[in-house]
């Protein structure tokens, strides 16, 4: 239950901190939506382990960072 918990928090703070994302480049956006897309992938799997959660988010906003763009 308690890992259900957290990625549901994590969740609403991910589209409550996304919403401000207007102004950003696609490539920004990119970054912040896989940085909490990440986040809460790590938290589900590491059963919310802070760590896990770090991790994901920037393993996540890396790989966000990087798509689309040409090599």
């Amino acid at each position: 239950m308690r890992t259900a918990s957290v990625a549901g928090a994590l969740a609403l703070a991910a589209v409550v901190g996304l919403s401000g994302c207007a102004g950003m480049s696609q490539r920004d956006q990119n970054t912040a939506v896989g940085a909490g897309i990440g986040a809460v992938g790590g938290a589900v799997l590491t059963g919310g382990s802070a760590i896990g959660t770090v991790g994901g988010a920037a393993i996540g906003g890396v790989i966000g960072n990087q798509v689309g763009t040409k090599r």
